[in-house]
């Protein structure tokens, strides 16, 4: 059993390496792939197959900086056959970033301009969603909120929901965020 899960996760390395060297080749336009890799944006693997499980809270702890968004839901994003990002950062040199403090439960979305937020509390489940009525991970915060945790690894999480208001008005819903520290 665990020759067959190195082997998958071997395979899921060297294909997400290969694409990532095919993308480079074409100065970055990456239309690729039938599978769970998209390509990459900013070197950073969209990698979007649902997490099988319950992830661990401490995944998530960090600095995360915004380097993906596409329109739509987790749902489109798989049908779509011409999946690109549509993420063009305002801020120049700085970056939209999201810190999360696992052993306190709270997390703050910083703005590229230096905007101090206010640290929001929130609980890690695993369950069923009540906005998207599936069993997955998602992050409850201000009672009401909701945000799916699609994947996460040592350089990369995807996020499905309202991350960022300033986006969310233009349909933005999926985010791809690459680990800072």
């Amino acid at each position: 059993m665990k020759k067959l899960i190195f082997a998958i996760c071997a395979a899921l390395l060297l294909q997400s390496c290969v694409v990532s060297t095919a993308a480079k080749a074409v100065k970055g336009v990456a239309k690729l792939g039938y599978t769970t890799v998209k390509g990459t944006v900013n070197a950073a693997s969209w990698s979007v197959s649902k997490a099988a499980g319950k992830i661990d809270e401490d995944r998530v702890d960090g600095t995360w900086k915004v380097v993906g968004v596409y329109k739509g839901s987790y749902e489109q994003f798989q049908q779509d056959q011409n999946r690109e990002s549509t993420f063009e950062s305002e801020c120049g040199d700085a970056y939209d970033q999201i810190v999360f403090n696992s052993n306190k439960s709270k997390f703050k979305p910083v703005h590229c301009s230096g905007q101090d937020e206010d640290w929001i509390k929130y609980d890690f489940e695993f369950g069923k969603n009540p906005i998207t009525k599936e069993k997955e991970n998602y992050i409850e915060y201000n009672s009401n909120n909701y945000i799916s945790v699609i994947d996460v690894n040592n350089k990369t999480m995807v996020l499905e929901g309202n991350l960022m208001p300033k986006l969310s008005f233009s349909g933005a819903r999926l985010y791809l965020l690459e680990k800072v520290k």
